[in-house]
């Protein structure tokens, strides 16, 4: 009678998908909720190109200087669309040719560390009388300018993902962009450079 009722109990299935799907569930919704937050991000850093190139075009025209708030404005309405908690900087440097972007002052590097100190002599392209990383000037600039513009977006994490995998809470994302601006006039030229020494 034992015997009968052992092969009985293994004969039986319900409740096995019960038990299998509790096997599989954590496994699954980790599963889709790393597809959730992987998406969220690629449509809000989408959104962020999309928004930033428009914005570089509106303020390359001759009346975008004058208008650099309320195009900071709809880029910001843009991207709270999808992210309204997030945290949004824009930042724009102006050159005077493409091949200044992000470049540093030209200097003689005699101690090998990349820095210029001790007195190495370095050309003062932009005529401020210190030795910069970066040659350009905040802001649009004027008329065939070269603008960089970034922007940087920072927002919590909107799935808990991050816990189970211990990755960081908040997300960062920058997007950037180079445009010349429009030749509504005449570009001023370069300031004239002079030879100095760092300290």
């Amino acid at each position: 009678m034992l015997n009968r009722m052992i092969k009985q109990i293994k004969k039986k299935e319900d409740g096995a998908v019960l038990i299998e799907f509790a096997f599989i569930a954590p496994a699954l919704f980790l599963i889709l909720i790393a597809i959730f937050d992987f998406g969220y991000s690629i449509y809000a850093r989408t959104l962020l190109n999309g928004a930033i190139q428009e914005a570089a075009r509106d303020s390359a025209l001759e009346d975008g200087a004058s208008m650099l708030d309320g195009i900071d404005g709809r880029l910001r309405e843009r991207v709270e669309d999808v992210v309204p908690f997030g945290e949004i900087t824009i930042e724009r440097k102006s050159y005077f040719d493409f091949f200044d972007v992000e470049r540093a002052e030209v200097f003689t590097d005699n101690d090998g560390n990349g820095t210029c100190n001790n007195n190495e002599p370095f050309t003062d392209e932009n005529g401020n009388g210190t030795w910069d990383l970066d040659v350009g000037e905040s802001g649009v600039g004027g008329p065939r300018d070269v603008v960089l513009y970034e922007v940087t977006l920072t927002y919590d994490r909107i799935f808990p993902l991050y816990r189970a995998l211990g990755t960081n809470p908040v997300q960062t994302m920058q997007a950037t962009t180079v445009l010349r601006n429009q030749p509504y006039g005449q570009q001023q030229q370069a300031q004239q450079s002079q030879e100095l020494t760092c300290t």
